[in-house]
């Protein structure tokens, strides 16, 4: 804990100098409070501060009674990080407009008080209760509405939908009634605790799934009988739904104040849903009408959405809590309400129940669980479509006819977009989307959702009037020794970079320091290079020798290598896996699945 405090100590005073202010008593206070709170304050009220902060923010003024915990002076600002915060709001506690030290105050806040959010740290007993409490709490209150006013957002989210998704999910729909999904299975962990290539030997496959995606097509590499199907058969236990087994919950870190619910979900569901969505989310990112609005694998426009919202105050960026445990099934349905082979395949693929850490049993009422490889795309469908309902009431007024059409949907291409539960809608419609979320049961976060000021948070990117102010974090404990865990190293050594990117070269010098009596060899390179090292822009200029045959410079480092864990399977279960894709690694027979550790060996090589 000294290492962490003696870091937040050196960035402090960088960012006191650069922002013409002092640190001295604010460190005081941060000695103070986690000698009496141990790491707590860090991980977690440091982190309360910069939300209160940012409420603050968007408020466009600051009180005493708003960020609780610390002592306020006379004007109401809180004494901790007065410095800044004199530097952000005036004498009366209003936000100053702009100041040629505005940004870097906002910038400099957040990262003192955020730098520790995200920590990977084991959370207490009581905290992981509290977590699995409130999976279970809001799986149960999800489907609880009144159902006539229910009847109607359904069938407004239905047509929706229709508009949105229509000619992805026709194409869907016609590829799994001619059986053209390619099933494949994940790198995470399944119900079954298989690894690696053993997921391939399905030996259990659900009885409602059998009726959808026939095991003889899906789960063996041929018919023929050179391959003896039959007997692959014979081994397959086709459960009927009362013995299905369930999804296992795991918890995994997120923040020391709770950690992240997820559930593995059984193999032969898992890798059926790998099909769908296989499928689904190449055909909704290149639609002409919501390839622009909806976003699986590229955050970066709801970045750049973000950051216009936060200069010209037209865009809203909203956050939802306990997203995918509040989608319920008959949302699901009415989302898909119109294309029976996909709601079928869908519905043959959803793990109803979930085994809890204790052994017991709970029948889920959500559609998934994070965990399911069809629980981010749903999600997101159907969120998407809860913002059109939103934006069809708030512009009825502005608009001849009483639904939306085509034309108005393709209106909204660089105002809407929504990335998993992370969305961004028109400033003006803003009270009739989370209207429509209120009746359909799911829950708007109101300390991550920015549409009043000028600050913005999407997808890891934050915001304020245009300028990058996202907070640099600290993923896991500072190492001492080059014995230590490899993770920690890497780590340490990405955390030094990302702060030199950010122009405090004073802490990434601090940090050049510590790294250096950890690592014999801590050269400096590219930001592309594979050898940890520390980063430059002066890397063309620097090379330890001369490569005669490659002709090129070379420098002495450390080059993280992933351990693959040896992984066996049958020759059937290896065969299906070589027809069903193409592997760059020439022994994925053998070894496979995610690495069970890291290490690093000392080489030559580029420094870029």
């Amino acid at each position: 804990m000294k290492s962490l405090l003696n870091l937040w100590r050196v960035l402090a005073y960088e960012l006191a100098s650069a922002c013409h202010t002092s640190a001295l008593r604010d460190y005081k206070t941060v000695a103070e409070r986690v000698e009496h709170e141990g790491m707590s304050f860090l991980t977690i009220t440091l982190p309360a501060f910069g939300k209160a902060f940012e409420r603050a923010l968007d408020a466009g003024s600051v009180s005493s009674t708003m960020i609780a915990g610390f002592a306020s002076d006379r004007r109401g600002l809180p004494r901790f990080l007065g410095g800044f915060l004199r530097n952000v709001f005036d004498e009366h506690g209003a936000l100053l407009d702009s100041t040629p030290l505005l940004v870097d105050s906002i910038d400099a806040i957040r990262q003192l008080t955020g730098m520790f959010a995200k920590i990977e740290l084991p959370c207490t007993d009581a905290r992981t209760a509290r977590a699995i409490r409130g999976y279970v709490d809001a799986d149960q209150d999800t489907g609880n509405w009144d159902d006539t006013a229910h009847a109607e957002i359904l069938q407004d989210l239905t047509r929706v939908s229709t508009l949105l998704f229509g000619s992805a999910l026709a194409r869907l729909d016609k590829a799994i009634w001619d059986g053209d999904v390619t099933p494949k299975h994940g790198p995470g962990a399944v119900a079954e605790r298989l690894r690696g290539n053993a997921k391939f030997d399905l030996v259990e496959w659900p009885e409602r799934l059998e009726r959808v995606f026939r095991y003889a097509e899906y789960a063996t590499p041929s018919l023929g009988h050179e391959f003896n199907y039959r007997a692959r058969l014979d081994r397959v236990q086709f459960q009927p739904e009362e013995q299905e087994r369930p999804s296992r919950m795991c918890l995994v870190p997120k923040t020391l104040k709770s950690p992240r619910v997820i559930a593995a979900e059984p193999a032969a569901l898992q890798y059926m849903q790998q099909a769908i969505a296989g499928r689904l989310v190449p055909l909704l990112e290149t639609s002409p009408v919501v390839g622009p609005m909806i976003g699986f694998t590229d955050q970066l426009p709801n970045q750049e959405l973000a950051r216009q919202g936060s200069r010209n105050g037209d865009l809203a960026t909203l956050d939802m809590s306990e997203a995918s445990d509040r989608v319920s099934v008959r949302q699901v349905n009415a989302v898909l309400a119109r294309f029976p082979w996909v709601m079928e395949a869908v519905h043959a693929t959803r793990s109803r129940s979930v085994e809890l850490p204790d052994g017991s049993i709970h029948r889920i009422r959500k559609f998934a669980s994070m965990g399911s490889a069809l629980c981010f795309p749903m999600e997101a469908m159907a969120f998407l479509a809860a913002v059109f309902v939103g934006i069809e009431r708030a512009t009825a007024s502005q608009r001849r006819a009483s639904h939306l059409t085509p034309g108005d949907i393709k209106s909204f291409h660089g105002a809407v977009r929504v990335y998993g539960d992370d969305i961004i809608v028109p400033v003006g419609c803003v009270d009739e989307v989370i209207k429509v979320f209120t009746l359909l049961g799911w829950k708007t976060n109101a300390d991550k959702s920015f549409w009043t000021g000028k600050f913005r948070e999407s997808c890891g990117g934050d915001f304020y009037d245009g300028h990058w102010v996202t907070p640099v974090r600290v993923r896991r404990m500072i190492p001492r020794h080059l014995s230590d865990s490899t993770a920690d190293v890497v780590s340490l050594v990405s955390l030094r970079n990302q702060l030199y990117e950010r122009g405090w070269w004073k802490t990434a010098g601090y940090l050049d320091r510590l790294i250096g009596g950890i690592l014999p060899h801590y050269p400096v390179v590219a930001k592309t290079a594979s050898v940890l090292g520390r980063v430059s822009y002066l890397v063309n200029n620097v090379g330890e020798r001369w490569n005669l045959d490659l002709h090129v410079p070379e420098v002495k480092g450390y080059v993280v290598r992933p351990k693959i864990p040896r992984s066996n399977a049958s020759g059937e279960g290896l065969l299906l896996k070589c027809l069903l894709a193409s592997y760059e690694s020439s022994d994925h027979l053998e070894f496979a699945g995610r690495p069970v550790a890291v290490d690093m060996k000392l080489r030559w090589t580029q420094p870029w």
